[in-house]
């Protein structure tokens, strides 16, 4: 079964693929003697670290941070805590697994210095996978621009990453590519996953995807007779067994979601080239519906299981109790980071990351323009999404005997 980590992996190697098929069969011309491989890296890279920012328990973790900060704090509150400025209090309320990961990577993995891992400005522009900030976040028919890309912590960063790289606003090409990896390994592993933990049965997936939508029946087809194919050597195809079959599945479907995205690309270089194109590349094209097709077979037969829903209610509880305990002890930290461990916040600060209480010392100095509860909230959410589902669950259970 898959972890955060396999899928990352996962991702890492599909971008790779993409980006090298994009380069043999379109951009190789274009490129100069060797930058086709630094393409890859970048791509591969970000694929690997694409979900870092991301709490636990993944998406339903975003919902709990959020849903605390506006449980916590009355409307006017943190408006007041952050003198007003309204983009420090949405980075908050529509706080992403995204921007986080910027924030990780850019800051928080500490070394010799406060500068992450030192990634180039082109690996952290093609890491983006949305630009705007959270008081410019929403649809508006930009896919780019739809939620938050980075907080205001990291605006300047995100300045010099453009200016560098001369992308300005616009998503860097590399991004498109690397969302694309995301989007087919997740859509058809988590289907795969399915079928291993036996929640659904090939014989029953097989029969959902042949009765789904007009619009996705050619890809399907194909799939099918692609995996098929791929079992021919197996002198009874038909008796082996249904991760068998699963894998063979997943095989034939990402190469051929690679193939069409690459395509894809190829049609709307013109318009990402220019900063243009608004939209996502698997979204786009003749495989969209079976996208769509197996993101509502995922959706209606896999995640909400039992198993699954009683999970994310856990992390709901988890986050929230540990969000509402270290906020105890973060907003009476003084901007020298100086613990008092013998009065109770000063417990709490003392089993907060030493690292990451470095990075909050370093910066209330260093952007003093921005203010001190600021950095105190940026302190309790780098430590809780910093945090795995494990280590989350078992701190939750020694700190409130649960």
């Amino acid at each position: 079964m898959r972890t955060r980590l396999t899928h990352s992996l996962e991702v890492s190697s599909v971008a790779r693929g993409l980006v090298r098929k994009v380069c043999t069969d379109f951009l190789g011309a274009k490129l100069r003697a060797g930058q086709d491989r630094h393409i890859e890296a970048i791509a591969a890279t970000c694929g690997l670290i694409h979900d870092l920012g991301n709490p636990p328990f993944g998406h339903s973790g975003e919902d709990a941070i959020r849903e605390w900060f506006k449980r916590t704090f009355k409307a006017d509150e943190l408006h007041g805590m952050l003198d007003g400025r309204e983009e420090l209090v949405q980075d908050f309320l529509q706080f992403e697994g995204n921007a986080q990961t910027l924030r990780i990577v850019a800051k928080l993995q500490v070394l010799a210095d406060f500068h992450g891992l030192n990634l180039t400005c082109g690996a952290l522009s093609a890491l983006c996978k949305y630009t705007a900030s959270s008081v410019e976040a929403g649809n508006g028919g930009d896919h780019g621009k739809s939620k938050p890309g980075y907080f205001t912590s990291e605006a300047d960063l995100v300045g010099n990453i453009r200016e560098k790289t001369g992308t300005g606003h616009a998503r860097n090409p590399i991004t498109f590519l690397v969302e694309a990896a995301d989007d087919i390994v997740y859509s058809v592993a988590d289907i795969e996953d399915g079928v291993k933990k036996r929640i659904l049965s090939w014989g029953q997936l097989q029969q959902l995807l042949e009765q789904g939508s007009e619009a996705a029946a050619p890809a399907v087809k194909e799939v099918l007779a692609w995996k098929a194919e791929i079992l021919k050597p197996s002198s009874t195809p038909d008796d082996l067994p249904h991760d068998i079959h699963a894998a063979a599945f997943r095989t034939a479907s990402i190469s051929l979601l690679v193939r069409e995205a690459s395509a894809a690309f190829r049609h709307h270089y013109d318009a990402i080239m220019a900063g243009e194109y608004k939209g996502e590349l698997v979204a786009t094209g003749p495989a969209a519906p079976f996208v769509k097709l197996l993101k509502t077979i995922g959706r209606a037969h896999i995640y909400a299981t039992h198993s699954n829903l009683k999970l994310e209610l856990l992390g709901r509880k988890v986050i929230q109790d540990l969000m509402s305990l270290f906020w105890q002890g973060a907003r009476e930290l003084p901007p020298d980071g100086t613990i008092k461990a013998k009065q109770f916040p000063g417990k709490l600060q003392a089993l907060l990351s030493d690292a990451y209480r470095k990075v909050f010392q370093h910066f209330a100095k260093e952007r003093a323009d921005l203010p001190l509860d600021y950095h105190r909230l940026l302190l309790v959410t780098d430590y809780v999404c910093g945090m795995t589902d494990s280590f989350a669950k078992r701190l939750h259970s020694e700190l409130t005997n649960g």
